[in-house]
């Protein structure tokens, strides 16, 4: 390796401490299934409410906390940070490869495998491994000790790469390859630009209002304020747009889940299968590539992380806020934080691999 990288991967690996709120994110998540179960039970008639006035076919309610989820997380990117740190070609092109072909790859295939039966849910699930992490990944990557700096870079690339390439997986994925694999009767005609009108607005609106806030601050206000003062404050909001988006869902979902609660199982299993998968594939491949243990680190959970925030968007915009592929978008976050936490434990415990 060289001595940039070996300056890279010595960069900044002094470890975080998960707060209370992120420590019991399960917890809340589950909290906010549990209320939105209870409220459309009470207001049986929530949903055609909430469905009365859309945007991008998304109801307005739903679209506020999709929005207000998504955008504290794109503020917190270090945008600037992108030139200086992809001078490294082989630690990006390891972890474009994991993120944008054996991650989809992987999930299709699980999805296929553990869910042919069920293809709503099959579909949420490939949309969740076309959604690349962007957000707790960050927090993931400074408990185990991994390259701040590098983690960042590569939040900021899965970012504009999702801009640029979701619409066209998601329609290769979703209806494409299903044909080429002679499943035509299952297959899920869904156009790119529906797709595609759901990232811009869900992810480029957000990440545009994400940058020019950043940019605006820190050169108004200095790079010291805008993370101890404006990203302390509004970082805790996006934890609150997505448990209201997550209560709202839940109260639409609610005859469906109640009515066969084994499916959230189901779901569940594909994806503890994908989290644990990816981030034992990115930890060998870094081995085997000599990287250093904060660099493998930072590669291994930005490829096993996922963007729950854009799936479940992606899923409500283009199939309906009642549909399978939503409600399997919504069980990725719950399975998610407490299988990539026990794999923090498991990286820190890998650590003298890479010595």
């Amino acid at each position: 390796m060289t001595g940039a990288a070996h300056q890279l991967a010595a960069g900044s690996i002094r470890t975080g401490r998960l707060s209370v709120v992120d420590r019991l994110l399960p917890l809340w998540i589950v909290a906010a299934m549990g209320a939105g179960l209870l409220l459309g039970q009470w207001f049986p008639d929530l949903g055609p409410l909430l469905e009365r006035v859309k945007i991008a076919g998304v109801s307005v309610p739903i679209a506020i906390g999709l929005l207000w989820m998504m955008y504290p997380v794109l503020a917190r990117v270090r945008y600037e940070s992108i030139g200086s740190q992809v001078r490294e070609p082989a630690v990006m092109a390891t972890s474009l490869v994991l993120n944008w072909v054996i991650g989809p790859i992987l999930m299709f295939g699980l999805a296929w495998f553990l869910l042919g039966d069920l293809p709503e849910y099959r579909n949420g699930l490939i949309l969740i491994g076309l959604a690349r992490c962007i957000a707790m990944v960050l927090i993931w990557n400074s408990l185990a000790g991994g390259s701040r700096e590098l983690a960042a870079v590569l939040v900021a690339l899965n970012s504009v790469f999702q801009i640029a390439t979701y619409s066209v997986l998601g329609f290769l994925f979703l209806s494409v390859i299903p044909r080429w694999l002679g499943a035509d009767a299952t297959a899920v005609h869904v156009s790119m630009w529906l797709i595609a009108r759901s990232v811009l607005l869900f992810l480029g609106v957000p990440l545009l209002a994400g940058y020019v806030t950043r940019r605006t601050l820190v050169r108004s206000r200095g790079e010291a304020w805008y993370e101890s003062v404006f990203i302390r404050t509004i970082g805790p909001t996006a934890l609150l747009g997505l448990l209201y988006t997550i209560v709202l869902m839940f109260a639409m979902q609610g005859t469906r889940i109640l009515a066969a609660p084994h499916h959230v199982f189901r779901i569940a299993v594909p994806l503890v299968l994908y989290f644990g998968l990816m981030f034992g594939i990115a930890m060998l491949v870094s081995r085997a590539r000599r990287f250093a243990y904060p660099t493998a680190a930072s590669v291994a959970f930005t490829a096993a992380g996922n963007n729950f925030e854009l799936a479940i968007a992606v899923a409500v915009a283009t199939f309906g806020i009642g549909s399978g592929e939503a409600l399997a978008a919504v069980v990725g976050p719950l399975i998610e934080v407490p299988v990539l936490v026990g794999l923090v434990y498991v990286a820190r415990r890998m650590r003298p691999l890479f010595a």
